[in-house]
């Protein structure tokens, strides 16, 4: 394509636009856009940058908090209080179609790009977390897809020096094609240090710093927001390529820089770009930049205007500096031995106008272009899906019990959903800055120690998308109770949420039901959790078209969370301690195995309702185990979720090798007291002689409870069943999944 290509109708479809945003464009400029304009509308316009389909929606999450510092969409990430003058940055975001094209490079530069968003703001990042989907683990393909995923995401933050502290693994056939890779990062910065990405100030340079701009990842934007194909393997040049050393120095030279104070605004170059990071920080100043294309420092000669423009070529930051200060920030990169290129200036037209060879190659308006500036908002039609009637409820009424309960342990205890993820996060480093407290330690969150004030950050990523896929409302919910749940037991005080709404086409009537009641769902949680949403990611198209058969993938609405331990005393393991304690769960059992593993894997029903869960129950559960942690002396902490209170109990064995002996207390078949996944339970471990504080405190609470048992010490059994040592099982936990992988 060049400056002369007929730009119709038809050239826009195939950039992804509609023909009435085509009509729109012409009515924007009052002329014909040239290829130029016409793909710099594309990229803003995709699903990806524009959240066309999704915005009437997301402004619907609550949005404000007492925490909060910056508010939803106003920054690259979120940003909330942690006391003493210090401030959290955090944000998670998708990298799914890349990486199911190339698993490597897509892993690597999805853990890059949100470290980016947050070292941009001033904040240095101090934790990643990441929450993966694959799809059935006995095909070579996915195998071949894991090993690349993991190795990408450790390949870059191991080089970049953040710690993996934590995530989610799961394995389902609807991700058989198109995988997910959701990538979180956390940072801390000193409040009134951040920078915001603006471009104030008319007569103010623009640079461009970082590395040089290739051709790698032109319409990576358009791309993802599209469906994967038998053919998509030829989009490979739609991948971007990392190189985690140079973001190493551009982290490290970034906020060098911001020390200067000779920076107004700073954007990284993600998605679509120079065109990304200019018109949006063009529009939110109500200003217009001159950018001359001949400047800007490539990798290849000769490359077209669009292409510099679109390129997602990685570590490349843009910087409004203050005039007269040039200097400071050019000495600073020359240090790191870093571009820092000088392309062009602010202005106070809101027109962005592009420069090649003398030529004004394109002129476009920059508020049209950006979310809430002109870019198309569309309320689409849905419909409620039939197979959401189909479903059943299944209780002991009407599953058989299993003959062998042993063996069907055994088999829960084989599913890849359940087994540690331990061959995957063996490859990231954990411990880089020594700041991680749960490294040698078990707990139902992560946490990484603040060393400026005492404090932790508590992190997690959740959702269990069978849940969401068989309840919608329900399972988003689930979703944002479960991180809370996580956070609490951990004992922290959940903060804030950003999100991940990982859905199929939203032009897809039933796939947009899904999406539009995820979203209330979890907006009703996050407001019983005063938990606002500071920001996330939309990723639709999640789908896969296989002999123009599509497979939409079950709707994920990952949901990461953060929350705050300020006093250290309070940080609770999940791990048994001592023998002879008693075993309590806290909650209200029920005659329940919708949707649980069991269910699914074991007995092979994958068409049940949602678990049970009601949300002021949850709520009022959360905030007594909140209390428990800080005026009694338990000794573990451990939510009941995939896996239901068996899994549990091993889990809480492996740390100390310690066993447990429990009963059933007859209030529901042996399978499912033990195997059922329903909601708001917690089970304690406390020693006898506080076990009656923590009684009389639930009684007074009017919380449910029952004491099943005692932890023992190397051997688990259930009622009259010797269920054998616990090193024998963890083993089989520890181990099972890389054999599977390697097979």
């Amino acid at each position: 394509m060049n400056k002369n290509t007929e730009v119709t109708v038809e050239t826009a479809g195939k950039l992804g636009l509609l023909p009435e945003e085509f009509d729109k464009i012409i009515s924007i400029l009052g002329r014909t856009p040239n290829f130029t304009e016409l793909s710099i509308f594309s990229v803003m316009w995709s699903e990806h940058c524009s959240y066309k389909n999704s915005i009437k929606y997301l402004k619907t999450l609550p949005r404000e908090g007492e925490c909060l510092l910056v508010g939803a969409g106003e920054e690259n990430a979120g940003l909330v209080d942690i006391g003493d003058g210090l401030g959290c940055a955090f944000k998670i975001e998708s990298h799914n179609h890349p990486s199911a094209i190339e698993p490597y490079q897509g892993a690597a530069t999805g853990v890059g790009g949100i470290h980016r968003d947050i070292f941009t703001m001033g904040a240095r990042p101090i934790a990643a977390l990441n929450s993966l989907r694959f799809g059935d683990l006995s095909l070579p393909h996915t195998q071949r897809l894991v090993k690349g995923v993991v190795s990408g995401i450790g390949g870059y933050g191991n080089c970049l020096g953040v710690p993996t502290i934590g995530g989610e693994v799961y394995f389902d056939p609807c991700y058989n094609q198109n995988i997910l890779v959701n990538a979180m990062s956390i940072g801390t910065v000193k409040k009134g240090e951040t920078v915001s990405a603006i471009a104030d100030g008319p007569g103010n340079p623009v640079f461009i710093v970082g590395s040089a701009t290739g051709k790698d990842g032109i319409h990576g934007a358009t791309f993802a927001s599209a469906d994967l194909t038998e053919n998509s393997a030829e989009d490979l040049p739609a991948v971007q390529v990392g190189d985690p050393f140079q973001e190493k120095l551009l982290l490290e030279a970034s906020l060098e820089a911001i020390k200067t104070g000779a920076i107004v605004g700073m954007q990284d170059m993600g998605a679509a770009g120079i065109t990304c990071s200019t018109s949006e920080m063009s529009a939110k100043s109500g200003t217009g930049m001159v950018i001359d294309l001949d400047k800007v420092p490539t990798r290849q000669a000769n490359m077209q205007a669009f292409e510099i423009l679109l390129s997602e070529s990685q570590e490349r930051m843009l910087i409004v500096c203050k005039k007269g200060e040039e200097h400071k920030l050019i000495a600073v990169f020359d240090k790191w031995d870093l571009e820092c290129a000088e392309i062009g200036h602010v202005t106070d037209t809101g027109m962005l106008e592009f420069f090649q060879n003398g030529e004004r190659i394109a002129h476009v308006p920059s508020e049209p272009l950006v979310l809430g500036g002109g870019a198309p908002v569309y309320d689409r039609s849905y419909t409620r899906p039939a197979y959401i009637d189909q479903l059943k409820d299944y209780n002991s009424g009407n599953t058989p019990a299993p003959d062998d309960l042993m063996a069907t342990l055994n088999q829960l205890v084989r599913l890849p959903n359940l087994l540690s993820k331990r061959w995957i996060y063996e490859q990231y480093d954990s411990m880089v800055r020594t700041n991680t407290a749960t490294t040698n330690t078990a707990s139902d969150a992560s946490v990484i120690r603040i060393k400026e004030n005492g404090k932790a950050i508590a992190a997690t990523v959740d959702c269990n998308s069978s849940y969401v896929y068989a309840d919608p409302e329900k399972g988003a919910m689930i979703a944002v109770a479960e991180a809370a749940r996580n956070l609490v037991c951990t004992g922290a005080e959940p903060l804030a949420v950003t999100n991940n709404l990982n859905f199929g086409n939203p032009y897809n009537e039933e796939v947009y039901w899904q999406f539009v009641h995820a979203v209330k769902g979890m907006g009703n949680a996050c407001k019983k959790f005063n938990t606002p949403v500071t920001g996330g990611n939309v990723s639709f198209y999640n789908q896969s078209v296989i002999n123009d058969r599509v497979e939409p993938i079950n709707p994920t609405p990952t949901i990461g969370m953060i929350g705050l331990i300020h006093n250290m005393d309070h940080f609770t393991s999940l791990s048994f301690q001592n023998e002879g304690d008693a075993i309590i769960v806290i909650g209200t059992l029920r005659d329940d195995i919708n949707q649980s593993e069991y269910l699914k894997n074991i007995l092979g029903i994958k068409d049940s309702k949602c678990p049970y869960f009601e949300l002021e129950e949850e709520f009022a559960l959360q905030q007594l185990v909140r209390q428990i942690i800080r005026t009694t002396k338990v000794q573990s902490v451990h939510d009941i979720a995939e896996g239901g209170l068996f899994m549990n109990l091993l889990e809480s064995c492996f740390e100390h090798n310690k066993g447990f002996e429990i009963n059933n207390p007859g209030m529901v078949r042996n399978d499912i007291f033990l195997l059922g996944e329903s909601q708001s339970r917690v089970v304690v471990s406390i020693s006898q002689e506080f076990k009656n504080s923590l009684t009389d405190l639930l009684g007074q609470n009017n919380i449910n409870f029952v004491e099943v048992g005692r932890v023992t010490g190397s051997k688990i059994r259930f009622e009259d069943l010797d269920l054998g040592n616990i090193s024998d099982w963890k083993s089989v936990y520890q181990n099972h999944l890389g054999q599977l992988i390697e097979s």
